[in-house]
Parts: structure tokens; sequence; C-alpha cells
């Protein structure tokens, strides 16, 4: 017998990253939501949580799965000079946590301009 997960099922890690309300643009990748300050160059880019609401859209994965599209955030300000290297996914407030973390193309950003961050995903592949 074949393994299988239904979307809902590979949705459901998806939720999670799809939970953040703030987007960051750091120097390193941060171990915890208080180390997000070290290395912050752009941030916190204020995002909508939740399918369909404006900056996360579920959708059938590139091969197959489920993913996550993170929408663009265009004209962010850089709040420090640094190298771009990692993009953070969190939720502020009364839980500061992180919910997803990937690397970026290494960047040169110079405090005072503003930064664009491109849409991107976070994908799921079904069992094999």
């Amino acid at each position: 017998m074949a393994k299988f997960a239904p979307d809902s099922t590979l949705e459901g890690l998806l939720a999670q990253v799809a939970l953040a309300d703030e987007m960051y643009v750091c120097s390193a990748q941060p171990t915890n939501y208080a180390d997000i300050a070290n290395s912050d160059l752009v941030g916190p880019i204020t995002l909508t949580p939740g399918n369909g609401n404006g900056d996360f859209t579920y959708a059938d994965g590139d091969t197959n799965g489920r993913k996550v599209t993170v929408a663009a955030q265009n004209g962010a300000s850089v709040i420090a000079s640094g190298t771009a290297t990692h993009i953070v996914l969190a939720t502020g407030g009364a839980t500061d946590l992180l919910r997803y973390i990937t690397t970026c193309t290494s960047q040169a950003l110079t405090s005072g301009n503003t930064a664009n961050v491109g849409a991107w995903d976070v994908e799921v592949a079904d069992p094999v």
C-alpha cells in the first residue's frame, strides 16, 4: 500500500508558517526570537497571517505536495547596514516565536535605504 497524506495534513505544517505576522531580513540566522535583534537589517515588516489574507497563499507544490507562498514585500526600510543572508518569519507580541527561516541571496544593505523581498514559498512534499 502506498503512503498518503491528504492536503489538509500537509497544510497543517504550512499553517504554522502562515501564522507569522512579522518578516525580518537578517545578517545571520537567529537562534530564537530575541536573537533577531542581533542581526536585524530590515524589519519588522508587518504581515497578515492566514491563508488567502494577503501575505500567504496555499497551493499545490511545484512537483507534488503543498506549498505556501509568501507575498513580495517592497519598499521596506533598512534599519542597519550589513550583508543580508536570511529571511525570518516570526510571530511577535505575547508569543515571540520564530516560525520559519530561510537563506537569501547575499547582498549588502545600507541603513536609510529601502529593500525589496521577492515572493518565495515553503513546500512540503507528499510522503514517499
